[in-house]
This record gives structure tokens, C-alpha cells and sequence, in this order.
């Protein structure tokens, strides 16, 4: 909860920011671990053991807006209403369509939100997180009614696919929530029990190093050399990255469990960002949750960034797993370093039509 408000809301407000829509987006085009037999020295068995990833989407043809208008376009086919109604637009990305004019408002165009502003939000794996977050002080201080948070990343744009050790974890997809004031619930229901709780955000810039990008901004712009030397790709030192968002990632869930007086036991799903089953595993463990209280979906999607909690999100809810009333913790990972954990306790019931868009018809877990 805030230090203004044990109820978790910011001082002076009355409401809470409740997620009352999903929706997600996916490419048609796999890549399976097969594939990536044929392009670098790996195999199936090493590739599943050590990330547990058997495939994931590519888009072949378009941009990181294309995806978000796709995932943005099923939450409102979902929830019947109009992009006209969305008064904001945040888009959590590193993979932006170009640096200016802004992805959201590439996306405000093609879905015909005329009436929304918008801005992106880098903070890459943990950028939905993030993107929350700020979402949700837009509704909790009454400035807006319905606040669209998406996450997009197409990976396969920033991928060196020679690089074996970082090529077979990213994929490319969207996924949104839509925010709402929580008197929006129907009456008779308690609001104050329902929406973003609690959250904790970290980030340490002396983690830059081990996991960035360093060709295209205003430090190394585009020249001939900066293409040579492949700083246009994603760089990662994967075992430096694993060492510190293994024990970050762990720790700040556990954290924002201990700081809420809760247990695995009263937690119904941890929500965690699809990057390495070990590093989920481990987030499990530290919170002493069960296996079966974890949403995975990391072996058939791999990492896409910003995409990969409200994918989980938009999936479980989809397919009746989510349901009003459970307690999640959202937790993530990325470059910066960047990390955080968001306790939020679900507001939507019934499964809606899952036939609506062919984009997000997906295999439900059992």
C-alpha cells in the first residue's frame, strides 16, 4: 500500500484502478527449436532444459503498432465498446516503430482512438510493470476513466539470429488491459478489495552493461561502422543478467508478499515474466508458491518483453483460469536494470467470447 494510504490509494483519492478488460495479439509465424537447429549450433534438448522454450511467434511483415492495434482491437472486441471511449494510450516497448512520432500514436491512428493521448514507456522486460503502474495513478487521481496499457515488443526486429546464446529466447507479440475507476464495479460489491493493491519498482542503471542496445540513439548513431559491428542488435550477457534477475525478480515478489502479510497460501497465481523457466522456478521457490499457481505460457511464445504478463493475463482470463477475486503478483525483470512486483487482486468474471478475433485464439493450459 502507498505511505499516504493504508487502503492503497494516493492521498486526497477515492478510488482504485481496477484491470477491466484484456485482449492479445500473436503472429501466425512459428519459430520452433527445430528451426534453430537448422541455423546455429543448438539443439531442441539444450534449448528446453536451459530456458524451457519450444517455439515462438515472428512477424514478418509490419511493426511493433501493427501487433498492439491487433491486441488493442480484441480487449475492445471483448468488451464491446469503441477505440472513441479510450481517453489514454500507454505503450510499454523497445521496440518502437521508429524514435518519433511516438508508437502510441502510430497505434491511436490505426485503431481510431481520436479522442486519446498517449505516450511509449521504456523499461524493457519490466516496462509493463511499469506501464501499470503509471497507468493506474492516472485513474486513481480521477484525471481519466479508461486507461489502455499494452505491451508490444517485435524482438525478431533488434535479434542477431547468429547469435546462438540470445537468439532463441525473444519472440515477438502484444497484449493489453484496460483500467478503470473501481466504483465502476457493479454495486454491492466491495471496491476497495479490487484492482491494483500494491506495487514496488526498482532500477539500477549500473546494469546497463550486461544488457542493452548501443547502436541508433544519440550515442552511437547509425553509421556504417555501428552496422558492421552489429550494435543495432540486442546485446546480452546472459549470465550476468541470469545471476541478478534470478535474485532480483525472486526477492522483490517475496517482498511485496511480506510487506502485504501475505503467503503462498493466500496468493491464487504468480504472474511472472516469461524469460527463463529457472528464473520463475526460483520466484516460486523464494515465494514458497506451488507449481500449479504460476502462469507459464514462456514455452510456446519465449520472451517478448513487454509483452509477456498481460499475454499471460489475456490467456488465463480467456480460458477461465483467471477468475474475480484471486490475488496475483505480477513480477518482472529487465535491462536497465529494471525490476518490480504489482499486487493486484482481479475484478472481471465470466469468460468472454474467445471466437472473436482468430489472432487470439490460443491452446489453454491444463
Amino acid at each position: 500500500m502507498t505511505k499516504d494510504d493504508p487502503n492503497g490509494s494516493p492521498k486526497g483519492a477515492s478510488t482504485r484502478a481496477v484491470i477491466t478488460g484484456v485482449g492479445h495479439y500473436v503472429p501466425e509465424e512459428r519459430l520452433t527449436n527445430a528451426d534453430f537447429e537448422k541455423m546455429v549450433d543448438t539443439t531442441d534438448e539444450w534449448i528446453r532444459t536451459r530456458t524451457g522454450i519450444r517455439e515462438r511467434r515472428i512477424l514478418k511483415n509490419g511493426a511493433s503498432s501493427d501487433l498492439a492495434a491487433g491486441a488493442i482491437g480484441d480487449l475492445l472486441k471483448r468488451r464491446k465498446m469503441s477505440a472513441e471511449e479510450i481517453d489514454l494510450i500507454i505503450v510499454a516497448t523497445i521496440t518502437p516503430d521508429m524514435f518519433f512520432p511516438s508508437t502510441a500514436c502510430i497505434i491511436q491512428e490505426k485503431i481510431g482512438a481520436k479522442n486519446a493521448w498517449g505516450f511509449d514507456l521504456s523499461a524493457a522486460c519490466s516496462g509493463f510493470v511499469f506501464a501499470l503502474v503509471t497507468g493506474a495513478q492516472f485513474v486513481q487521481t480521477g484525471a481519466y476513466n479508461k486507461v489502455i496499457v499494452v505491451g508490444v515488443d517485435k524482438m525478431s526486429a533488434i535479434t542477431d539470429y547468429s547469435d546462438r546464446a540470445n537468439c532463441i529466447l525473444f519472440g515477438d507479440a502484444a497484449a493489453a488491459v484496460l483500467l478503470e475507476p473501481s466504483e465502476r464495479i457493479p454495486s454491492g460489491e466491495k471496491n476497495g478489495d479490487y484492482g491494483i493493491l500494491d506495487y514496488i519498482l526498482h532500477c539500477d542503471g549500473s546494469g546497463g552493461q550486461a544488457l542493452n542496445m548501443l547502436g541508433g540513439g544519440s550515442l552511437n548513431p547509425a553509421t556504417h561502422e555501428t552496422v558492421d559491428k552489429k550494435m543495432h542488435y540486442l546485446y546480452q550477457d546472459g549470465k550476468a543478467v541470469f545471476k541478478v534477475a534470478v535474485v532480483g525478480m525472486a526477492d522483490v515478489s517475496y517482498e511485496i508478499m511480506r510487506k502485504n502479510n501475505l503467503t503462498g497460501e493466500d496468493l491464487d497465481w504468480l504472474v511472472p515474466h516469461q524469460a527463463n523457466k529457472r528464473i520463475i522456478d526460483a520466484t516460486a521457490n523464494r515465494m514458497e508458491l506451488d507449481s500449479s499457481k504460476v502462469m507459464l505460457n514462456i514455452d510456446r511464445y519465449g520472451n517478448t518483453t513487454a509483452a509477456t504478463i498481460p499475454l499471460c493475463l489475456s490467456e488465463y482470463f480467456q480460458s477461465g483460469k483467471l477468475k474475480k477475486g484471486q490475488t496475483l503478483v505480477l513480477s518482472a525483470f529487465g535491462a536497465g536494470y529494471t525490476w518490480g512486483a504489482v499486487l493486484v487482486r482481479w475484478a472481471m468474471d465470466n469468460c468472454l467470447d474467445r471466437s472473436q478475433n482468430p489472432g487470439s485464439k490460443q491452446i489453454s493450459r491444463e
